[in-house]
């Protein structure tokens, strides 16, 4: 019977988790290095689950912190060796997915919210948007209920861009309109 697709036995799984961690720029967990490289029907979370490990234990992975993992110097190394036994298809669909990862977790790093109960029962609620330099805004709420403050973390996790760009320009439109 004829194989399908790019994985076919353990040593194509691990290939494939040397491409992918050699190409993201933060740490990931198990789930996550499986969801970047699921794009082959023949790959499974067992597979992942059972060579992240073996790939740790061999020193191709590093942990960097509990259940948080990225690729060595080694597996760097190996990866620069094998990443052409990948199919092409599975590689532009893997390096797609991480370039997202890499996206979405550079942008996790830049926004940053913490909930602070307040002594007669509300809580404030402390978001702050910063760039590769420095912080770019910081803005203090005050939410009577911890669901409420829940709330506005994610939704200024969402959208904190979008309300920098609308205080700036708020505020410059005033300005300009008094002179």
């Amino acid at each position: 019977m004829e194989q399908r697709g790019f994985i076919h036995d353990m040593l194509d799984v691990k290939v494939l988790i040397l491409f992918v961690t050699a190409k993201a720029l933060y740490p990931m967990d198990v789930q996550k290095i499986y969801e970047l490289c699921y794009q082959d029907d023949c790959l499974s979370y067992f597979d992942v689950s059972v060579a992240v490990p073996e790939m740790v234990q061999s020193g191709h992975l590093e942990e960097t912190e509990p259940g948080q993992y990225i690729i060595s110097e080694k597996g760097r190394k190996h990866e620069e060796v094998t990443h052409d036994a990948i199919a092409y298809p599975v590689m532009q669909r893997a390096l797609a997915a991480v370039e997202r990862f890499n996206r979405e977790a550079r942008r996790d790093n830049l926004i940053r919210t913490e909930i602070i109960p307040r002594k007669d029962g509300d809580f404030s609620v402390v978001m702050s948007l910063d760039d590769e330099k420095s912080n770019l805004m910081t803005l203090e709420l005050m939410a009577p209920t911890q669901q409420q403050a829940r709330q506005l973390t994610k939704a200024f996790h969402k959208r904190a861009e979008s309300l920098f760009s609308s205080i700036v320009k708020e505020l410059l439109d005033e300005a300009e309109q008094k002179k």
